[in-house]
């Protein structure tokens, strides 16, 4: 009887420890993009039985772009980094339309609408409590030629275009509200809410898939709230300017911790 105890307690540690170690090292809901669904036409980063609280972990602008009949950022079944049953990949492509310049752009929270035909507004973040080390996954880059700048960016015209991968963990309370044109974009070299970054920036066009492995580096001991990761395939799309025709595929995203 003593012997059966101390199996029975033996066991439950090891589950216990194995819950608490998945609760401090968490993930994003499909951190791989496998999962994919249509609605009237548009394409969203999540499977058509997904919570409300799911729907609010990865978006992208394709629901603003839908008038003009077109999703820059689509699921990718063939070309994929893992292969296997029911994989699949982000496909992100820069777009020039009659009235802007659109980069395909995948960013943790939710698009809310297009404003004025000038930026959109979004309320950024995914409720996100972890302190990992890295963020890792592939990337396949196929840049254009930058043939369309704003004011700010002129100078880059003719040079070739640029991707990033970012991740910022935040303090915030709730997710925070951003109207591109009117409130402008997060600073993370001065936002006192950023807790963690990640960055990669792109800066040349690969054969195929590439691995990577980005450090989070700290500003502080807090736990953060939010994760705000942005993947786009024109860095400097939010400031109308980039390449149409620039792609970036990315998959198998994770955080180790």
């Amino acid at each position: 009887m003593k012997l059966f105890k101390r199996t029975f307690l033996c066991i439950a540690a090891i589950l216990l420890g194995i819950a608490s170690n998945a609760q401090s090292c968490p993930q994003l809901y499909n951190m791989g993009f496998d999962l994919w669904s249509k609605h009237k036409g548009v394409w969203y980063p999540y499977d058509k039985s997904a919570t409300a609280e799911q729907k609010c972990v990865w978006d992208s602008g394709n629901a603003g772009l839908a008038l003009a009949g077109i999703n820059n950022v689509t699921p990718e079944y063939k070309h994929v980094a893992v292969s296997g049953s029911g994989k699949a990949a982000a496909r992100l492509e820069s777009k020039k339309l009659a009235w802007a310049f659109i980069a395909g752009s995948l960013f943790n929270g939710k698009f809310v609408r297009l404003v004025e035909m000038k930026g959109a507004e979004t309320n950024l973040g995914a409720p996100f409590s972890g302190r990992p080390k890295s963020l890792s996954g592939w990337y396949h880059y196929i840049p254009a030629k930058i043939n369309h700048t704003g004011k700010k960016y002129e100078s880059l015209r003719g040079k070739t275009d640029e991707g990033l991968i970012e991740l910022l963990l935040m303090d915030w309370t709730k997710p925070h509200n951003q109207i591109t044109h009117k409130t402008g974009f997060i600073d993370p070299d001065t936002d006192p809410h950023v807790i963690g970054r990640a960055t990669l920036v792109l800066k040349k066009g690969t054969s195929g898939y590439v691995h990577f492995d980005i450090p989070l580096k700290y500003n502080n001991g807090k736990t953060p709230r939010y994760a705000v990761a942005t993947i786009t395939s024109s860095r400097y799309g939010g400031y109308d300017t980039g390449g149409a025709g620039s792609v970036l595929y990315v998959d198998e995203l994770k955080f180790n911790y």
